[in-house]
């Protein structure tokens, strides 16, 4: 049985597909039958598509790579997912991710699903393609936004986000890696992509899972407590910081002790990190990185913050970009994780944890990735 559920119309979401709540897998969505009949094509992938051999970019479960639509010519991203995993049937997973990319088709911050094919072992979903790659990429070239840079990204974030938490998903996996750049930095938009450990959110759901990034992953989720909109905004909180600075505010010597700086919120900012970093900027991130998911701000709420309405604000305006390495800190922070992904011989387990940190218990399938 599926439910069709009535979203409160915004601004933001009157262009909503019809958001439909799984009732045999909290947190799911599903798709209407007329979805499922326009988007989802059983003809093999190549017939229609010339695809590129070599994946641009890989994760845990999927591959990407560069397609073009024989007839128009035009480029996308072809996401490459198997229906199974060992024992697990996976399909209702995946169609839980086109689902929420259908219903955030009318977003212009969120990247745009065209098709999806299937096969009896993979299903191919086709998405828009960001020219630019990762935002990730750019941290990778030990680089940094400036302080002005940042804000016009975390504003486009942020809209998308706005349009997210209007249907009551929550994406869960906030980070660079998740965040695409329609072409050359600096001169480009951000969109989100990958909602892979997405939930939908029901009013009075207590959905709890071990899902995210370690870096990015909020308190509740490692305390296995209730997940909400404003665990997103943790991990906005984060992202923040990592773009300002290209280090990682709970960033400990190995995983455990960053779950640790996480759960018990040791938030600084080192002067030699934050010399030239607004007060409005620390302001924004101190009220996002609070414990309690209630006394966070809301993604909307972000947006009426001074830090992206105070024009006047003397912002960091030396260069495009700043090298992390001319930085000489005071004390030991840790770069940004890179592209690679939290094998799942790495995922946090109540046993890892007991002897140096809070136990964080873990669901039948844990999910850091």
């Amino acid at each position: 049985m599926r439910e069709v559920l009535k979203i409160g119309m915004t601004d933001k979401n009157a262009n909503c597909a019809p958001v439909v709540r799984s009732t045999s897998t909290p947190g799911y969505l599903e798709l209407t039958s007329d979805q499922v009949s326009r988007l989802i094509c059983q003809d093999p992938l190549e017939k229609h598509y010339e695809v590129e051999e070599q994946p641009f970019a890989r994760g845990k479960y999927a591959t990407v790579r560069r397609c073009k639509d024989r007839v128009t010519g035009r480029q996308c991203a072809a996401k490459f997912l198997k229906k199974r995993r060992f024992s697990s049937d996976l399909r209702n997973e995946i169609l839980h991710e086109v689902a929420v990319l259908e219903a955030c088709k009318g977003s212009s911050r969120i990247v745009e699903l065209h098709k999806v094919f299937e096969s009896d072992n993979e299903m191919v979903l086709l998405l828009e393609l960001a020219c630019g790659g990762e935002l990730q990429m750019l941290l990778d070239r030990d680089e940094v936004p400036s302080e002005r840079q940042v804000v016009r990204l975390m504003k486009q974030i942020l809209d998308g986000l706005v349009y997210l938490h209007s249907i009551n998903v929550a994406h869960l996996d906030i980070k660079p890696q998740n965040l695409v750049l329609t072409g050359e930095f600096p001169d480009c938009d951000v969109k989100l992509c990958d909602f892979g450990i997405s939930r939908y959110l029901s009013q009075g759901a207590d959905v709890r899972e071990i899902l995210g990034t370690p870096d990015y992953v909020a308190p509740e989720v490692l305390n296995y407590e209730p997940i909400s909109l404003a665990t997103d905004m943790w991990s906005v909180g984060v992202l923040i910081y990592v773009l300002l600075t290209g280090c990682s505010p709970f960033g400990g010597d190995t995983k455990q002790e960053t779950f640790c700086n996480i759960t018990q919120c040791r938030l600084d900012f080192p002067d030699d990190l934050f010399e030239d970093i607004s007060e409005e900027a620390k302001d924004l991130m101190v009220k996002l990185m609070v414990k309690a998911p209630s006394k966070r701000l809301t993604a909307t709420e972000c947006l009426q913050h001074p830090w992206f309405l105070n024009e006047s604000t003397d912002l960091h305006k030396t260069a495009l970009t700043t090298t992390i390495n001319n930085s000489k800190a005071t004390k030991p922070r840790t770069p940004v994780p890179s592209k690679k992904p939290i094998l799942a011989t790495e995922e946090c387990t109540a046993e890892e944890n007991a002897e140096d940190s809070p136990t964080f218990v873990s669901t039948p399938k844990p999910t850091l990735t």
